[in-house]
């Protein structure tokens, strides 16, 4: 059965006892699969099954409104409205504080002055003019009410309801407050002066001011921890170059259309992603992935919206707009992440839902249990509000996603995209670790290293043009290798027919009429040409190459190795993760003694070999069914079932779908850096939450015992209702505060290698003997493995080459490199 997911704005949410409250208020409606509920982002993810009805979202919003708030479509509102509304929202909270803050003061030096030793005129004085300084007070405070009165009108229908929340606990608290100080005004009118010292009208004046203080510096603080999905948003084009007709049109970028062809001129954003039809240049993609240095593409190269174009004039055909480009889908997983809830917030939802009740109920028992002992009835009263104000739970429902939103934005900003809180919180738990070998621990671009002939008759060349035309219609890192080196070297291939691809061993077809075979070991024996691996592969493969043998008929002919090379970070990265206390798995579907070889060079001990794609996601269950938390890192295409198996699921340097959906951590970067920058980010997330619990916990632990009076039982003071009030507005704006320390962290020094950013110099030299494209693939060779070559455009039209270089490069080697080459350097 399927089900849906969509996304609602919830207002008028305070407190965990509200988020408990509206998601109940959503899981009742029939239809309804699950709701997660975010305070921090007042947002509501409910997921409706396919049997749901069409009027599924009109019953949504009649059970959240029955519940006491208010229920919109969010996405039905684009980042500018929602900005506004924010923006509104604002000047209001802004509006209310500066008139209760206006009205308090005054309240207050009226009502405690005389007692601080404030000199008060006459009329201000409780023993001369008590009903006057009495019916000031109730005006001054009349305004400060009427600006809170939202305490009253949510909190005291939610109390009628029997769900309680914490506008309930301050409209109770503010009402008897002002309620007795009405009745003791009352008495003073009625003839009884000495009542004038029973009142609390800047009591309630106080809680409110300081309440709405504290909600406005913490809204303000929670504002910031969504900069990062701001940030994002701020890096899209806001317009487009669309070439129609002959014509340059400036649109919009929301009227860009697929397959529209885009014009991008030098330093302009790229607004959609696309292919490149017409141009070259050097693309900043720091924004998708982190790395400074600028990407050169070319024709037909593939670009992302939203990155840089720095140095030359593109013609792009747009094949991703709006939400579907990589960028919008980005910032979709990362709101997304932020909205979610990690399971150790599911504490804070127990205990919210009975804490609102028992505080009320403890408030309640307080005031009773003074005046059985004798106490005054002001006494009793003022003990029991301290109870209901101090006891708000606001810093318990902020406690958890203010750190997973911090969280989440700075991995987005760092190219890690974590989705939610879960996997947030199960990267903190990881024991195991399993890295797909090919294109994780090592670059994913193999190379052609040995070709040995085996068989009478048969040359090296002529063994590479024969496994390269079986080989030219796979899609196999290895099989490129192999016909890349046989394309370089000028090669002109052989014709396959009845091509076969044996999956995770190798390939077959007929050249010239007769069956050939290429693959690894396990597809020679299964095809009758081996019984028993060559002694020559075995030597090979001792060194790290992968070997493939090619055969004809039953055969064999030869051997051809190819190597991956391991990344330069691998070694460093794997240290990091022993240190960690994490164990690291290599799997891969090479044989043992290669795969062993790559094991010694990185420093992994447990290697498992000859996997097949369908068998890496038993290999990981495998771990799980020893009781280790597992996580896989893999490249998100041919790993996405091991990916799903995982419990933490990470795809290493991929923006491509599979990744987006079957992994749980996409890190943008080619990076193993970055493995440890997530897992040591969940870490310190994780510990910002249980802080945050912490304190949330113990605040209210020590501050409902404190504001019961239990010091007046030993001869200590009593809490007053004011000091409760600022004690909790500032429990919140302290775990908002901490959770935006996240922000900052210093993510371990290996997620940053130390890169200077070093001067690039272009050369340019004429070559001649040049003739087709494979004397300029061959040239381009030459020269892209001299030593601090960085990169190499040859035009075979122009009969030229530029350089890339980071200091510049010696005429003589490139002399030298061309020459090797079978050509003649001209000038330079």
């Amino acid at each position: 059965m399927t089900e849906e997911s969509k996304t609602y704005r919830i207002s008028g949410m305070t407190c965990a006892s509200c988020v408990s409250r509206v998601e109940k208020a959503i899981t009742s409606v029939e239809g309804v699969a699950g709701a997660g509920i975010n305070l921090a982002t007042e947002r509501a993810t409910v997921t409706t099954r396919e049997s749901a009805g069409p009027k599924v979202e009109d019953q949504i919003r009649t059970a959240v409104e029955k519940a006491g708030y208010k229920l919109e479509n969010a996405e039905e509102t684009n980042a500018d409205e929602d900005n506004q509304r924010k923006a509104s929202e604002k000047a209001k909270r802004l509006t209310r504080l500066k008139i209760s803050i206006g009205f308090t003061v005054p309240l207050f030096v009226i009502a405690m002055g005389e007692m601080v030793g404030l000199p008060m005129p006459g009329f201000l004085q409780p023993q001369t003019a008590p009903l006057l300084l009495a019916m000031i007070q109730l005006g001054l405070v009349l305004p400060v009410l009427i600006v809170g009165e939202h305490f009253f009108r949510r909190g005291i229908p939610n109390l009628l309801r029997l769900h309680p929340d914490m506008d309930s606990l301050i409209g109770v608290g503010v009402s008897a407050a002002v309620g007795y100080s009405i009745w003791s005004t009352l008495l003073i009118w009625l003839g009884h002066p000495e009542a004038v010292h029973q009142l609390y009208y800047e009591t309630a004046g106080v809680i409110i001011t300081l309440i709405l203080l504290g909600k406005f510096l913490e809204e303000r603080s929670k504002a910031r921890t969504s900069d990062a999905v701001k940030k994002l948003m701020n890096l899209q084009a806001k317009s487009a170059t669309v070439l129609k007709d002959g014509k340059q049109l400036q649109v919009p970028l929301e009227q860009v259309q697929l397959n529209d062809i885009v014009l991008v001129r030098p330093g302009e954003k790229i607004p959609v992603d696309g292919t490149i039809m017409e141009g070259q240049s050097a693309v900043d993609e720091s924004m998708l992935t982190g790395e400074s240095v600028p990407v050169e593409k070319f024709e037909g190269d593939s670009v992302t919206g939203a990155t840089l174009n720095s140095n030359g004039l593109l013609k792009i055909k747009a094949t991703r707009v709006g939400k579907e480009t990589a960028l919008a889908r980005i910032i979709k997983l990362v709101e997304e992440a932020q909205g979610s809830k990690a399971p150790i917030a599911r504490l804070a939802d127990r205990i919210s839902a009975w804490f609102v009740p028992i505080v009320i109920s403890i408030a309640i028992l307080t005031g009773l249990a003074w005046l059985l002992a004798g106490a005054e009835l002001a006494f009793a009263m003022k003990t029991a509000v301290a109870v209901l104000v101090i006891a708000c739970p606001c810093a318990l429902g902020l406690a958890t996603p203010t750190a997973i939103m911090v969280g989440t934005g700075r991995g987005a900003s760092e190219g890690i995209l974590i989705k939610g809180g879960e996997p947030l919180e199960m990267a903190n738990k990881i024991q195991t670790i399993v890295l797909d070998k090919t294109g994780t621990i090592t670059e994913g671009k193999p190379r052609l290293e040995d070709i040995i002939p085996l068989h009478e008759g048969i040359s090296g060349p002529d063994l590479l043009k024969r496994a390269a035309s079986l080989e030219v219609g796979s899609e196999h890192p290895l099989g490129k290798a192999i016909v890349r080196a046989a394309t370089d070297q000028g090669m002109e291939l052989l014709e396959a027919s009845s091509f076969q691809a044996y999956p995770g061993l190798g390939v077959g077809g007929n050249i010239e009429d007769l069956s050939y075979l290429i693959g690894n070991f396990s597809l020679m024996q299964q095809q009758g040409v081996l019984e028993n691996p060559h002694p020559e592969a075995l030597r090979l493969s001792e060194g790290g190459k992968t070997p493939m043998y090619i055969a004809r008929e039953t055969s064999l002919l030869g051997i051809v190795t190819v190597a991956d090379p391991v990344r330069e970070d691998s070694v460093e990265a794997i240290q990091s993760l022993k240190q960690m206390g994490i164990r690291p798995v290599m799997l891969t579907g090479d044989n043992e003694r290669t795969a062993a070889a790559i094991a010694r060079q990185v420093g992994i001990e447990t290697v498992i070999s000859d996997v097949l794609p369908d068998g890496k996601a038993a290999s990981v269950k495998k771990f799980q069914d020893e009781g280790n938390l597992t996580a896989m890192v893999g490249d998100g295409i041919n790993d996405a079932p091991a990916l799903a198996q995982a419990d933490v699921g990470i795809a290493i340097g991929a923006g491509s779908d599979v990744a987006l959906e079957s992994a749980q951590i996409v890190l943008m970067r080619d990076s193993l850096r970055d493995v440890i920058a997530a897992i040591e980010l969940s870490r310190a997330t994780i510990k910002k939450i249980r802080q945050n619990l912490f304190w949330a916990f113990v605040y209210n632990v020590c501050g409902i015992p404190l504001a019961m009076g239990v010091l007046t039982l030993f001869g200590g003071p009593s809490l007053n209702p004011m000091f409760a009030a600022a004690a909790m507005a500032m429990s919140s704006v302290s775990v908002v505060t901490n959770s935006l320390r996240l922000r900052s962290i210093r993510i371990s020094p290996v997620n940053k290698p130390r890169t200077k950013k070093k001067k690039i110099m272009k050369q340019t030299i004429q070559i001649e003997g040049m003739s087709c494209k494979h004397c300029s693939a061959r040239a381009e060779e030459a020269l892209s493995s001299i030593a601090g070559v960085t990169a190499v455009e040859v035009s075979l039209q122009e009969g030229s080459a530029t350089i890339q270089s980071e200091n510049g490069i010696p005429e003589e080697k490139i002399a030298n490199a061309i020459t090797d080459a079978g050509y003649e350097l001209k000038s330079a």
